[in-house]
């Protein structure tokens, strides 16, 4: 995993352009990496938007995840997947492949250590701040609490939940990996100038 990292999650339900036009625009801007989280979906309707993500992000190459569903990863031979906590990480392994990318929600130490010892290969951290997606889903990890998951583990730790250009770099000062990011992005009516932001504030990190 690069570092710093961005992903970028989508929420079609919450845009405020077509989900592909936003995926594009990110695409364009430098993302390299997206999340297809659409969990009110069955399989066999979520298949579709992960064949068209898939198809835009190749010739970007970018690494195409999915939330939750593996059957869905499976059927459109996506090899990345996201996972909430309890979920059977070293089935999944087994089932899909050991090369298979697999992150774990996590929103303390104790889970984040969990998810490394059932094999995540990474770990998203949330909610770090205050986040509109989630209105009232917490309590906010800030700062603090992001520095003691990500001191808690030895893969890497995105940080989840209110993240802007303004405040990455804290994240990153933190130990955080990289940035995970939805609402801002997919509410927004420039996503590419967002996510252009976002990767400014992350290069600086690197200064």
């Amino acid at each position: 995993m690069a570092a710093p990292s961005l992903l970028l999650i989508t929420d079609r339900r919450n845009t405020a352009l077509p989900l592909a036009e936003v995926v594009a625009q990110a695409l364009q801007a430098g993302c390299r990496w997206i999340m297809v989280r659409e969990k009110d979906l069955a399989t066999a309707e979520l298949c579709p938007i992960v064949d068209a993500t898939v198809a835009v992000a190749k010739d970007f190459g970018a690494t195409v995840s999915i939330n939750n569903d593996f059957t869905a990863a499976s059927i459109c031979k996506v090899r990345a997947v996201h996972l909430p906590q309890g979920q059977p990480v070293a089935m999944i392994r087994r089932v899909m492949g050991p090369e298979t990318l697999i992150g774990v929600s996590a929103h303390s130490p104790t889970e984040a250590l969990q998810a490394t010892a059932d094999g995540a290969n990474y770990i998203t951290a949330s909610p770090v701040f205050p986040t509109d997606s989630k209105p009232g889903y917490g309590p906010a990890l800030e700062a603090e609490g992001l520095a003691a998951i990500t001191a808690a583990v030895s893969v890497p730790v995105l940080a989840l939940g209110g993240v802007t250009s303004e405040n990455a770099g804290a994240c990153i000062e933190a130990g955080a990996a990289g940035v995970a990011v939805m609402g801002s992005v997919m509410r927004s009516e420039t996503p590419g100038q967002v996510i252009a932001d976002l990767i400014d504030a992350l290069a600086a990190t690197q200064g």
